[in-house]
C-alpha cells in the first residue's frame, strides 16, 4: 500500500503547487539540512544546519523578543554557546520596525548575534492580545499596546516582516486560540491555519536562507489534530511546529497531544514544540519525540529571583540563604556558578539589575547542560536511567506527577516506586 500512498501524497502535492505557482517547491529548498543521529525510544538527536550555524538536537532555545534576551548581551549569549535564539514578528515590527532593521542590516547584525534565529509570526499575540485584536479571514488588526497605533497583519504581511527581519527560521502566522476554547471557534481556527499557510507559502520570497515552518493546530481535539497535521505535511516544509498549547490546559491533555502530533510528524524534519520551558516538561517532550522548545520562563522567573538547580528551583530571595556560601548548584559549572555565592545573590536577588542578568544567565545554562545531558543519554542508549535520575532528583520522596509517570510510560520508561 505504501507506493499507492506515496503517489496520492505526491498528487496533492503537485496540486497544491500549481495552485501556488510553485512557491511550494521553493518553502522546502535546502536552507536546512536535519540529520537523525541517534535514538533511543521514541527520543532522538540530530544534527540541524542552518544558514548561520549547525548544532544538536533536541535544544532549548532563549527567547529575545525585541532583539534581546532580556539580561543578557549577545556575548553573553556566545559565552553560554547558545545556538539559536528567538524573536518576535509583531513587537520588532511594531519597534523599532521591520525596515528599519532590514536597512540596518538584518536582526543578526542589528543585534550583533552570529547564531541562528527563529522569529515568530506573530500570531501568539492574538491570544496574549485578544482585547486588541480583531481576527478576519483576512488576519489580525491589534492596537499597539504601547501607543494605540493599528497593526494588520495578514499571512503576507507576515511573511514579509519575517523576510526583512532576516530569521533563519521564520513561522507562518496561523490563528491561535486559547487552550481551553471548545466549540466551533477551534475548528474555524484550524481550519483557517491551513488556508493561511498556503498563503505564507506563496509569499515567501527568500526560501534560499530563511526556513519557513507550518504550525500544527487543533486544540485538545484529537480528530481536528489530525487532520491538521494531515494537511500540514502536505505541504512538506523544512519543519513544523506544535502550537497551540501550554496555555492552561491539563498536563493529562498537554502530553497526549504532544505525543500524537510528534507521533504524526515526519521522522526526517524537526519538530518544534512552542511555548515550553519547565525543565520536567521538557525531559518528557524529549522522551515523546520532541526536538526543539522555547519559552520565556527561564529568563522571567530569574527576575523574580528563582534559579534551577538539579533537584528543582531555588528562590534566591529567601532569608536563609543570606549566610549560604554555596553556589547556586554546586554540580553546574556555569560562570555564575563558578564565581557567585547563593547568598551575594540572595543580597541582591530581584532588586539589581545585575541579580536578573547572573540569574538569567544561570538558568539558561542549566537548560544548555540539561539538554546536553540528554542527547549524551540518547546516544549512549542509556535514557531511561538518565530520566530516572532526573526525576528521583526532583522528587526525592517519590511523588512523581500522575501526568508525567503516564507520559513516560507510554514510552517504556518507567519510574521506580
Amino acid at each position: 500500500h505504501y507506493p499507492l500512498r506515496r503517489q496520492r501524497q505526491m498528487c496533492i502535492r503537485d496540486s497544491i503547487n500549481a495552485e501556488y505557482g510553485g512557491n511550494m517547491e521553493r518553502a522546502s529548498t535546502k536552507a536546512l539540512h536535519f540529520e537523525v543521529e541517534a535514538k533511543c525510544g521514541k527520543a532522538r538527536t540530530a544534527k540541524l544546519t542552518l544558514p548561520h550555524l549547525s548544532f544538536n538536537t533536541p535544544i532549548f532555545m532563549p527567547v529575545g523578543t525585541q532583539g534581546t534576551v532580556k539580561g543578557l548581551t549577545s556575548g553573553q549569549l556566545k559565552e553560554i554557546d547558545c545556538p539559536i535564539i528567538l524573536g518576535n514578528t509583531y513587537h520588532l515590527g511594531h519597534r523599532p520596525g521591520a525596515d528599519i532593521v532590514e536597512e540596518l542590516g538584518g536582526l543578526h547584525k542589528f543585534m550583533n548575534w552570529n547564531g541562528n534565529i527563529l522569529t515568530d509570526s506573530g500570531g501568539f499575540q492574538m491570544v496574549s492580545l485578544l482585547k486588541l485584536a480583531e481576527i478576519t479571514e483576512e488576519g489580525v488588526t491589534f492596537q499597539s499596546p504601547h501607543d494605540g497605533s493599528v497593526m494588520v497583519l495578514t499571512p503576507e504581511k507576515s511573511i514579509e516582516l519575517q523576510n526583512k527581519i532576516g530569521a533563519d527560521i521564520i513561522m507562518a502566522l496561523d490563528d491561535v486560540v486559547k487552550t481551553t476554547t471548545t466549540g466551533p471557534r477551534v475548528e474555524e481556527a484550524t481550519k483557517r491555519t491551513i488556508r493561511w499557510i498556503d498563503r505564507c507559502i506563496k509569499a515567501h520570497k527568500r526560501p534560499h536562507d530563511q526556513n519557513l515552518f507550518g504550525i500544527v493546530q487543533g486544540g485538545l481535539d484529537s480528530d481536528l489534530r489530525n487532520w491538521c497535521l494531515s494537511e500540514m505535511i502536505k505541504r512538506d516544509l523544512p519543519g513544523f511546529a506544535i502550537g497551540g498549547l501550554s496555555g492552561g490546559e491539563s498536563k493529562d491533555s498537554f502530553w497526549r497531544i504532544v505525543a500524537q502530533c510528534a507521533q504524526g510528524l515526519p521522522e526526517d524534519k524537526p519538530r518544534y514544540l512552542m511555548g515550553v520551558g519547565y525543565p520536567l516538561d521538557l525531559v518528557v517532550c524529549v522522551c515523546l519525540g520532541v526536538d526543539m522548545f522555547d519559552c520565556v520562563y527561564p529568563s522571567r522567573t530569574a527576575r523574580f529571583g528563582t534559579v534551577f538547580v538539579r533537584s528543582g528551583t531555588l528562590n534566591l530571595k529567601n532569608k536563609h540563604f543570606e549566610h549560604d556560601m554555596k553556589p547556586i548548584d554546586p554540580d553546574c559549572s556555569c560562570n555564575v556558578c563558578k564565581h557567585y555565592t547563593r547568598a551575594y545573590l540572595h543580597t541582591i536577588a530581584a532588586k539589581d539589575q545585575l541579580a536578573s542578568q547572573l540569574l538569567t544567565y544561570h538558568n539558561i545554562s542549566y537548560l544548555k547542560f540539561l539538554m546536553e545531558d540528554i542527547r549524551k543519554a540518547i546516544i549512549e542508549g542509556t535514557l531511561s536511567d538518565f530520566v530516572v535520575k532526573f526525576m528521583e532528583l526532583q522528587f526525592p520522596k517519590k511523588d512523581y506527577p500522575t501526568w508525567a509517570v503516564e507520559a513516560l510510560e507510554s514510552v517504556g520508561i518507567v519510574l521506580p516506586k
